[in-house]
């Protein structure tokens, strides 16, 4: 009985003291971005192939180009994408490009705490110092918004954003793009653009109870999306079996048009109209070529 009284009463010191391990562990590493001559204007066309425009405009309540705002409510709480203008209080006005390869490649912000994977980040890791270079150009050019991001509201023990840490330690692994050298180039755009940019498999792939996608499932579909609702597989044979060539899924990444007439409705159709809709015909054939020449 003393035994139980006195774990009972050490329990909350013991916690306190695993909470505040979390709070100072360290995480992520210098960002040494090589100095290279940006283009803003590619930057702006891997925004859209990111899908920055899509998730940080909150166009159906009146807001902002990248001014945050959009819900996105899933079973861990609802989140809410930050502003990423160039406002220096409430946006990214305030950073470096340091700062900015750290929050995409390894999602860590700028005072050192992880930001939740509702964030692809770990796609991004994908991205070369040039890519990023590029984008950090482009968010330059955006106009400043003074408005504050909307906090996320998440549920015990999920509103706790130093365990994310331990989430990471098990479940992120940061890896550069890395072409597969007997493929043609053709594909491995393709392979660049699916698993790096714009991150398809983060809605085309199941998650285990903790968030985290099941690799070995990728793009094999999803059964609950943050929306409520699920994504198909876009597997090599799903895809086969569903009747989709390479022209054909070419062109609904740019019309929203499928074979059989019909059009991609919720979560893809925004893809399409604030994406891929603007990606060139040889980058939405890349897109097409990967896909349907992936092994499963």
């Amino acid at each position: 009985m003393r035994f139980w009284l006195i774990a009972a009463m050490a329990a909350p010191a013991f916690a306190g003291v695993v909470l505040a391990g979390l709070h100072f562990w360290p995480i992520g590493r210098a960002e040494a971005v090589e100095n290279l001559e940006a283009d803003p204007g590619r930057g702006a066309y891997l925004a859209r192939m990111s899908g920055c425009i899509a998730c940080h405009t909150n166009a159906d309540g009146g807001g902002k180009p990248l001014a945050g705002g959009v819900a996105l409510p899933t079973d861990f709480g609802t989140f809410y994408s930050p502003n990423l203008t160039t406002d220096p209080e409430h946006g990214i006005g305030g950073w470096n490009l340091e700062d900015f390869a750290r929050a995409l490649r390894q999602g860590v912000a700028p005072d050192g705490s992880p930001y939740f994977p509702s964030f692809p980040y770990p796609f991004y890791s994908s991205l070369s110092d040039q890519d990023v270079a590029d984008l950090w150009a482009a968010f330059k050019t955006v106009p400043p918004v003074a408005e504050p991001s909307k906090a996320h509201e998440m549920l015990p023990p999920f509103n706790l954003r130093a365990g994310l840490k331990v989430w990471r330690a098990r479940y992120h692994d940061p890896a550069p793009f890395s072409p597969n050298p007997d493929k043609s180039d053709l594909w491995n755009r393709g392979k660049y653009i699916v698993e790096g940019p714009a991150h398809c498999g983060a809605c085309h792939t199941p998650r285990n109870l903790l968030g985290a996608r099941e690799a070995e499932m990728a793009l094999h579909g999803a059964e609950e999306l943050p929306d409520g609702g699920k994504s198909p597989p876009i597997t090599q044979k799903a895809l086969k079996d569903g009747g989709w060539a390479i022209n054909s899924l070419s062109y609904a990444l740019k019309t929203g048009i499928t074979p059989d007439g019909d059009v991609f409705g919720g979560s893809m159709g925004e893809v399409v109209r604030d994406g891929t809709a603007f990606l060139t015909d040889e980058d939405r054939k890349a897109i097409a070529t990967y896909l349907l020449e992936r092994e499963n």
